[in-house]
């Protein structure tokens, strides 16, 4: 049986028409996982560009699309854990208060550990951008800058979506590796922008 991602297979004009209709999804964390796709492509092709003058591109390459083919189907999944928030919040009132508690928390648990990936993801890409920008083909640094600056935005955003769903419990652990990432993507982002 073959898994279809509900997002990856629609032409774009759809996509981004989906994006802005009324529906919950695709949302903020599923926009960040595409975006992240999107900087994960562009570092591999500036990478792609920089073998002649650089040894160490074919590497960034098969890290950069390893992450590419990793992060991308996290806009389902994204969607399908911000769906489980919401048949959990959609639980009857009567039933005791501790057992709804509960499976709204499970659910927001896990609707924090997808952005959380995302940022993780993020972050690594933002780091490859930077190379590529310092040590690649200067000819497509623009290209390798944009992949790390959109890898940090939307790793931003991914972390952001972590301290909103685990907002009820501001001791979890998650928060605090989501603002390390999100530190050290935009980190890598400024030696991006910085490279010459």
């Amino acid at each position: 049986m073959t898994n279809v991602d509900p997002f990856l297979g629609l032409p774009t004009g759809q996509l981004l028409n989906e994006i802005a209709s009324e529906k919950p999804a695709p949302g903020a964390g599923s926009v960040t996982a595409l975006v992240v796709a999107m900087a994960a492509g562009l570092v591999a092709m500036a990478a792609r560009l920089s073998r002649d003058e650089w040894p160490a591109a074919a590497s960034v390459v098969e890290r950069a699309e390893d992450i590419r083919g990793r992060v991308a189907p996290l806009a389902a999944a994204d969607a399908a854990a911000f769906e489980d928030v919401l048949i959990a919040m959609r639980l009857p009132r009567h039933l005791e208060e501790e057992v709804r508690e509960a499976a709204i928390d499970n659910a927001l648990v896990r609707a924090a550990e997808v952005p959380l990936q995302i940022a993780r993801e993020a972050a690594e890409i933002a780091e490859l951008g930077a190379l590529v920008a310092e040590r690649g083909n200067q000819r497509v640094r623009g290209e390798a800058v944009t992949g790390s600056l959109l890898a940090a935005s939307a790793g931003r955003a991914a972390a952001n979506l972590v301290t909103i769903n685990r907002g009820a419990d501001q001791g979890d652990e998650r928060i605090g590796q989501a603002r390390a990432l999100v530190a050290s993507a935009e980190t890598a982002a400024e030696r991006a922008v910085a490279a010459r």
